[in-house]
């Protein structure tokens, strides 16, 4: 009998040829075109940035690490156009310059913002789209663990023991950064004898697998009605599995090991067994594979993906887990395009939306670094495990009741409703609520309401034994407005925690020292205000109205101007910026529907759903429906080199198909 072991032997080509033959984006330098030239970069854009840009953001050492002076005429500009959107994004706010530097006329502003318009293609977006291209998908552990569970029932989760997930672009589901290093290969072996061998020893899982029964007898029409349910139950398994039907070739190899297990004694089960344990360790099970569409002859450079990669980009999206069985059968009748809205409102109703919850909104709101939060227990005996849970499940409430009341993606930045059990209510200091179980509560008083007040968040963002206005602007800068400041400079000291230094002045004081060095001020005009507005917050989320001997002082001034004297006014604020919000949202969402990073050709997407969002009174379902029904989502970028349909595989090496790298 073949071993396991010799099994993987057997997938590890295949995933050699899938891995090394997908790419995530092409590299090309996109070139000028006739809508630009109607605003001349050398001519008026140049100059511009050379009179209120380049002081700074120029030189041997530029803030920011961004160097405006390099771009000299068009040719430069375009060999970098990821930065503009960011550029004009500041000056659009009244971000930059400075407040204490020359700034920019109206008339400056709005003709920088029409060069990066068409620039970035907006007069484009309906002739020439580019959906992009995601690179091989693993599945991640969770991925793994829900797809297991839905498809053969068990109960332990087997990816627990799997090496931890990459991170990219904020979430571990990014195609690009899910390598296969060796140890999991070898998890993977593991894993699937555990699934199986609890398959055929557990008689509820069994049946689910054996939806047939062979019969007994050595004669030939024994054998064949054998070989016909053993084809029957790989191919049962196997379309759930491989999230498609599977070919005829692949039906043949997996009843092979049915075959082998007769001709050696070890019998029908015993085939069964190991042709399960060649699926589960299948790049078609593993990965999320994706066949580059065929080019059809009109020169377009995106083409819809099948109907069963849709169907699994919709589950994974929305589920972190395969296709059920309606949206298989759908895919197989051809009418899943036709019925995407129905089929994503179903599944937003469907429990497994939870993983929405848990693996969107727990990356996105960074509720997973809540485990490894820290607070002094000298400073904040309150603090426990029992609290660190509620808070986490106060997050989770929230988000899952936007989704399943269909409610505004505005309600994230302020609410008049969250959800608390006993020990939160009293650590919010909300009277009236008793128990265990989470209850929902209407605020009042403007004190909290949304996420950016909630404990969870608060912690996440604080110091083990302080606030931190900078971590919390950041935060926000990052994750709600979608304007995430450059690193810090290099060898910046920390803020002084000098018990004598502590007691001598307020954290407002300390650090208005501390952004007096020049190189930290501009970063720090925009994240400290922000901070500063939720420092009537502790830092494990508790209201406070002194910071020890001195009184919390919870007002601010943004850089363009608008002032605030406490979080209330602040969140006002924020909700005010209501486009920069959803569009920051959009691109974290559909960031986490594909599977890779945002580029400056998914801006006419990304415009196209904010409008959408708009009308539709940023209603949640409209925003998963958008990203849904999007280009980037049903949609793939076909290869520069096509071939025939009996051409093999390209080589690996082979320099006219070879994947272009990421930027």
């Amino acid at each position: 009998m073949r071993s396991p072991a010799g099994m993987m032997t057997v997938c590890l080509p295949m995933l050699v040829v899938l891995t090394g033959t997908l790419s995530l984006r092409a590299a090309d330098p996109a070139k000028p075109r006739p809508d630009v030239e109607k605003v001349s970069f050398a001519k008026q854009v140049a100059p511009i940035l050379a009179h209120y840009c380049t002081q700074c953001h120029g030189g041997e050492k530029p803030k920011g690490q961004l160097a405006l002076d390099l771009y000299k005429d068009e040719g430069a500009a375009f060999k970098n156009l990821d930065i503009w959107p960011r550029v004009v994004e500041r000056l659009r706010n009244r971000e930059m310059p400075p407040a204490k530097r020359p700034q920019p006329t109206d008339a400056e502003r709005e003709l920088l913002s029409r060069w990066v318009d068409a620039a970035l293609g907006v007069e484009d977006c309906v002739r020439k789209k580019d959906p992009g291209r995601v690179t091989l998908h693993r599945l991640n552990r969770s991925e793994y663990n829900n797809t297991i569970r839905d498809l053969v029932g068990v109960h332990f989760q087997p990816a627990d023991d799997f090496p931890a997930d990459d991170v990219g672009y904020g979430f571990d589901n990014i195609g690009d950064v899910l390598t296969v290093p060796p140890l999991l290969l070898e998890k993977y072996l593991a894993a699937a004898e555990k699934i199986v061998a609890e398959v055929m020893a557990t008689p509820d899982l069994r049946k689910r697998i054996f939806i047939v029964t062979p019969p007994a007898g050595k004669d030939d029409k024994a054998r064949q009605e054998r070989d016909a349910c053993a084809r029957k139950i790989i191919e049962d398994f196997g379309r759930h599995a491989y999230r498609r039907p599977l070919f005829p070739g692949e039906v043949e190899r997996l009843a092979s090991f049915v075959h082998l297990a007769e001709s050696q004694g070890d019998g029908f089960d015993k085939g069964i067994e190991l042709a399960l344990e060649a699926m589960l360790t299948s790049p078609h099970f593993l990965f999320r594979v994706e066949r580059d569409p065929r080019p059809n002859g009109k020169g377009e450079i995106s083409l819809l993906i099948s109907n069963f990669e849709l169907a699994s980009r919709l589950s994974y999206f929305l589920w972190s887990t395969m296709p059920d069985e309606e949206l298989l059968k759908q895919a197989k009748d051809g009418t899943l395009r036709k019925n995407l809205e129905a089929q994503v409102k179903r599944m937003m109703r469907d429990p497994r939306a939870q993983a929405l919850v848990e693996n969107f909104a727990g990356q996105w709101l960074q509720l997973r670094n809540l485990k490894n939060a820290s607070p002094d227990p000298a400073r904040y005996p309150a603090f426990d495990e029992l609290l660190r849970a509620a808070m986490q499940k106060e997050t989770e409430f929230f988000f899952a009741a936007i989704l399943k009341e269909d409610r505004s993606v505005l309600d994230f930045l302020d609410a008049d409703f969250t959800f608390v059990n006993e020990r939160l209510a009293r650590h919010y200091g909300i009277p009236g609520v008793k128990g265990e179980a989470f209850q929902r509560v209407k605020l009042t008083g403007g004190q909290r309401g949304g996420v950016l007040t909630q404990a969870s968040v608060l912690t996440v963002t604080s110091n083990p034994t302080r606030t931190s206005p900078v971590k919390r602007g950041k935060w926000i800068l990052e994750n709600i407005l979608g304007t995430p400041p450059p690193p810090p400079p290099a060898n910046v000291p920390e803020l002084s925690e000098d018990k004598k230094v502590v007691e001598a002045a307020s954290l407002r004081k300390r650090m208005e020292q501390h952004r007096a060095n020049p190189n930290c001020a501009t970063c720090h005009e925009r994240m400290d205000p922000l901070g500063f507005g939720f420092e009537n917050f502790d830092a494990v989320g508790a209201w406070r109205d002194h910071d020890g001997d001195f009184p919390v002082d919870p007002s601010g001034v943004l850089p363009d101007g608008r002032s605030f004297k406490g979080p209330a006014e602040l969140k006002a604020i924020l909700k005010s910026r209501r486009d920069e919000f959803s569009r920051c949202l959009i691109e974290k969402m559909l960031t986490y529907a594909v599977g890779r990073g945002m580029e400056a050709f998914d801006k006419c997407t990304i415009d196209k759903i904010a409008e959408s969002l708009a009308r539709n009174n940023y209603r949640f379902s409209a925003l998963v429906i958008d990203i849904a029904k999007s280009d980037p989502f049903e949609m793939r970028r076909g290869r520069t080199v096509s071939r025939k349909p009996d051409d093999k595989p390209p080589a690996k090496g082979d320099p006219k198909v070879q994947p272009k790298g990421n930027k």
